[in-house]
């Protein structure tokens, strides 16, 4: 497994006002909140943002912490997800937001990135 490279990371400015605008879909799998849209002008199968409130985490170096065993765990989890998508001619972007206020063992968030990627996986193999 590689890093996730350039594309797979969401940083259009459009692209995410679009997400958050309406018309995506979301749930939650505590402690993730995980909002996504199909997004046809992505370069990559699936881009990614990782957010985590400033509100609940005041210094950066647990925000950091929180979105690096996010990242990690998407990186390990994604294949299937991918391999969904690239059968569905798909591209979707997802926003992983951390709602817990105190950081959580890698274990427990790998478990729950696992939950929500089948879920996406489900939902766009439905529609396509």
């Amino acid at each position: 497994m590689r890093n996730l490279c350039k594309p797979e990371r969401l940083n259009k400015k459009k692209i995410i006002e679009k997400v958050f605008a309406g018309g995506s879909r979301s749930f939650s799998i505590f402690p993730l909140r995980v909002v996504w849209m199909p997004v046809e002008e992505l370069d990559a199968q699936a881009s990614i943002l990782v957010s985590v409130s400033k509100r609940h985490f005041k210094r950066a170096v647990k925000r950091n912490r929180a979105k690096r065993q996010i990242r990690e765990a998407y990186r390990l989890n994604k294949q299937p997800l991918l391999d969904t998508l690239f059968e569905a001619r798909c591209r979707v972007a997802i926003v992983f937001i951390y709602l817990a206020d105190e950081l959580m063992d890698s274990s427990v968030i790998e478990s729950k990135m696992k939950t929500a990627l089948a879920r996406i996986a489900e939902k766009v193999s439905a529609q396509g």
